[in-house]
Order: structure tokens, then C-alpha cells, then sequence
């Protein structure tokens, strides 16, 4: 049996009682506005291991427009909007787009054979996050939460709770986001 998280942290409580009660939501569709922030912020620089043990950056996905998305397996809206992020990311796979699905408190050995389960295999990066630094220096309230960076680095939009990433709107609002490409 995996710990999975330090059930004495105000933070746990406050994602477990959010994602409970969103999951009672999943049966309603998924949203697909996201807030746009008066004051964007640029995140701190994370280095992050995914299932393979590969290491990944912020600061090396600078120059793209980023999808920060945080997550636990335990949470029915975070895997109700993961197909919707895997159709999103091959949408823009010829744009300089990524997603970044960062797992909250859980281990790649628990993680693994769930993503097997899913509806669609995510190909985009699963990063893991096992103590939530990453997710408290995002601000993070609840699962799921997703950030929209732009190419500098900047969060200028926030979704709390589970999303339809590849609705008209919101690929919409990333593409605007994207850099120009030069004149030939």
C-alpha cells in the first residue's frame, strides 16, 4: 500500500474535500471558460521526473504556449478532462504547444498501471509533483487546476475544476496565444 499523501496538511484536505465534491459533479459536462488573471505571474522554475524517469523544466518550454494541468488518480473530474487535453495537444502538435499534467502525491509505480485504464493514453509529459511544492507555488486550491502559460512564461489564465480542453473557445484562446511565425 502506497502513502500517498501527509493527510495532516491543511492543503490535502481542502484538494480532497474539492475534488470529492467535484466529483460528484462528473456527471454534468465538463466547462470550458477559463479565468482570465488581472495580474499574471510568472511561476518559479520547477524541475520535474516523468514516467520514465526523464526530467523535465519550465524554463526549457519557454518560447511555447503551456498548459500546466495538476492531478491524482483518486480525482473523477481530473480523468474526465484527460482525453480532452490528449485531443488538445495533437490538435497543436505542429504549433510550439505543450501540456504538462503534473500528478499530485502519488508514485509512478501507482500511477502507471492507471494510465493503462484511461480512455486514451495521454502522449503528452506526466510529471509527478509527490510532496505538492509545485502545486502550493502555483497556488493551487484544488484538483484538478490547470494554468495557461504564454511564451514568456507568464500564467494569464486559471481553471479550477475539470475542463473541455479542446472546445472551439478554448483552442481558440491558445492559438492566440502562440508565437508569430517569422516571414519566410
Amino acid at each position: 500500500m502506497h502513502r500517498i499523501a501527509d493527510t495532516s496538511k491543511p492543503s490535502y484536505l481542502l484538494c480532497l474535500c474539492l475534488c470529492l465534491f467535484t466529483g460528484a459533479l462528473a456527471a454534468q459536462p465538463l466547462g470550458h471558460t477559463l479565468t482570465r488573471l488581472e495580474k499574471p505571474f510568472t511561476p518559479e522554475n520547477f524541475v520535474l521526473k516523468d514516467l520514465d524517469g526523464e526530467t523535465h523544466e519550465l524554463a526549457d518550454y519557454r518560447g511555447k504556449v503551456v498548459l500546466v494541468n495538476f492531478w491524482g488518480t483518486w480525482c473523477p473530474p481530473c480523468i474526465e478532462e484527460m482525453p480532452s487535453m490528449e485531443r488538445l495537444y495533437q490538435k497543436l502538435s505542429d504549433q510550439p504547444f505543450t501540456v504538462l499534467a503534473i500528478n499530485q502525491w502519488e508514485t509512478e509505480e501507482h500511477v502507471f498501471p492507471f494510465m493503462g485504464q484511461l480512455e486514451v493514453y495521454p502522449s503528452f509529459p506526466i510529471l509527478f509533483d509527490p510532496t505538492s511544492r509545485i502545486a502550493e507555488a502555483f497556488g493551487v486550491k484544488g484538483l484538478p487546476s490547470s494554468f495557461i502559460l504564454d511564451p514568456e512564461g507568464r500564467v494569464l489564465y486559471v481553471a479550477q475544476g475539470g475542463r473541455n480542453f479542446d472546445h472551439p473557445e478554448v483552442v481558440k484562446l491558445i492559438t492566440e496565444l502562440l508565437p508569430a511565425s517569422p516571414a519566410p
